[in-house]
């Protein structure tokens, strides 16, 4: 493998060994679960190693066995799916349910590819003036997926389920706070009985990542996070050459038209923002009205808002738990209070509860205009932001008056009016109509300009990290 690795090549004396022991709180309480010893130097280059040597031999093992592997997967997470989400819900917050429902979600992506990878993957012939011609998808090496803790199962197999069915192999960089949920994963593919080290979690915290992307054996980075993260992330693998997949924030845009149908749009507005208690890049962040409908729209917002209690997220009840940290709610809370000083309405929540743990409540910001933080930046929390425009084009403005560009929605009684927009006006990579925007394994899934670029899903996300090899037979 790599025997003789240059060090001096990727500056191993800036990176911060030695180490902080890796630890994870239940954001419910701020109690301390458990601490994990961060890998030291030599280890993250041993299993780097490892998950080479095993995928030279997954990348021939035909597809169709791949596939089936998946499908026991599939069986597993759904046999087990409470226990799973207990461990997600243990250590980011997420309401027992909502946390079940992402274990399943995970068991859908394998079944999917389990059943369409082997057609995505094969041979494309194109008639050319050769007697043979045709399009291969062989896989690159070594995929390092830099995941977050907002999902902390579905990030992460929906990046790596297309990627192992290619042929490739996985180094997750999990989320520091989520050590459990990284290492329940690794241990279920062992189990599932995919070969030991062709899926494989480092141990280590975000600033020492550099070095598993710097490794000669990584040929591709696929990254769920912030766009400062991207940044860096892309900075860092571009100075090798290196395939990147970049998933980043979001602030969606949801447009509400003079003619929607104001009990749905509400709805679906609020279900869009507070799925995950509104962690999620892909968020109902920015609720945009027509004037002319917004007061009703307030009150039906309120009203759908109000109904997110607070509450234990073990118990099944439950539809808003707990922050991931407490340094999250806190910048939340700043946003909040930045925008009333700047002169937004505070209309529900917006109070920091009096007790343990990193609780925040629904809240409701109206009047928000430009140069507000709700306006100009995300918010990763439970707050809508609603602005008024006077009609349809000013709508599309703001829509698009973001540095992001991944979610959006549009919600008019018009169903073609409401296609035109989503298609050709909303720059962003999913928008729906007159419904919320959620990932399906069946749809290409990514974002534009600080949203970040390329796609996970579907068949676009499985050639990702391929060689699309052009083969000529004269």
């Amino acid at each position: 493998m790599y025997k003789h690795y240059d060090f001096e090549s990727l500056q191993i004396n800036r990176l911060h060994f030695p180490h902080m022991p890796l630890q994870t709180l239940n954001p419910a309480t701020g109690e301390l679960l458990r601490q994990y010893p961060e890998m030291e130097i030599a280890e993250v280059l041993s299993v780097i190693e490892k998950v080479q040597a095993d995928q030279a031999e997954w990348r021939n093992r035909p597809v169709t066995e791949r596939a089936a592997l998946f499908r026991e997967f599939a069986k597993l997470l759904r046999e087990n799916a409470r226990q799973y989400a207990e461990a997600i819900t243990r250590e980011m917050g997420k309401p027992i349910t909502e946390a079940v429902s992402e274990v399943n979600k995970c068991a859908d992506c394998c079944e999917y590819y389990a059943e369409h990878g082997p057609a995505m993957l094969a041979d494309r012939p194109i008639a050319t003036e050769a007697s043979k011609s045709y399009v291969s998808y062989q896989p690159l090496g070594l995929v390092l997926a830099v995941m977050p803790w907002n999902f902390p199962f579905w990030q992460v197999f929906r990046a790596a389920v297309p990627a192992l069915m290619a042929g490739n192999g996985i180094v997750l960089k999990h989320a520091s706070n989520v050590p459990e949920c990284a290492l329940t994963i690794e241990a279920l593919f062992q189990r599932v009985g995919f070969p030991m080290n062709i899926f494989r979690t480092l141990m280590v915290s975000s600033k020492n990542t550099a070095m598993a992307i710097a490794h000669p054996a990584v040929q591709g980075i696929t990254l769920t996070g912030s766009s400062d993260a991207g940044m860096k992330v892309a900075a860092q693998a571009g100075t090798q050459l290196k395939k990147t997949v970049l998933e980043l924030g979001g602030s969606d845009p949801y447009l509400v038209l003079d003619d929607a149908d104001l009990d749905l749009a509400a709805k679906a507005c609020v279900t869009g923002r507070m799925i995950n208690a509104g962690q999620s890049c892909i968020a109902a962040k920015r609720f945009i009205v027509v004037e002319s409908v917004k007061a009703a729209f307030e009150q039906k917002v309120v009203t759908e808002m109000r109904a997110y209690e607070m509450g234990d997220p073990m118990c099944e009840a439950t539809k808003l738990g707990a922050l991931a940290r407490e340094d999250i709610r806190d910048e939340l809370h700043e946003q909040v209070t930045g925008s009333l000083a700047a002169g937004a309405k505070l209309l529900l929540g917006g109070e920091i509860p009096d007790k343990p743990g990193a609780w925040y409540p629904a809240t409701v910001l109206t009047d928000v205009r430009p140069g507000m933080p709700a306006y100009a930046e995300e918010t990763f929390g439970p707050v809508a932001a609603i602005i008024s425009v006077k009609d349809e084009a000013e709508g599309i403005a703001v829509a698009n008056d973001s540095r992001y560009g991944l979610g959006g929605a549009v919600f008019t009684q018009d169903v073609a009016r409401g296609e035109r927009i989503a298609r050709e006006e909303i720059l962003s990579g999913t928008v729906a109509v007159n419904d919320f925007v959620r990932s399906d394994p069946h749809l290409p899934f990514g974002g534009t300009r600080h949203s970040g670029y390329g796609r996970e899903l579907a068949d676009y996300g499985i050639r990702e990290f391929t060689n699309i090899k052009t083969v000529v037979v004269q």
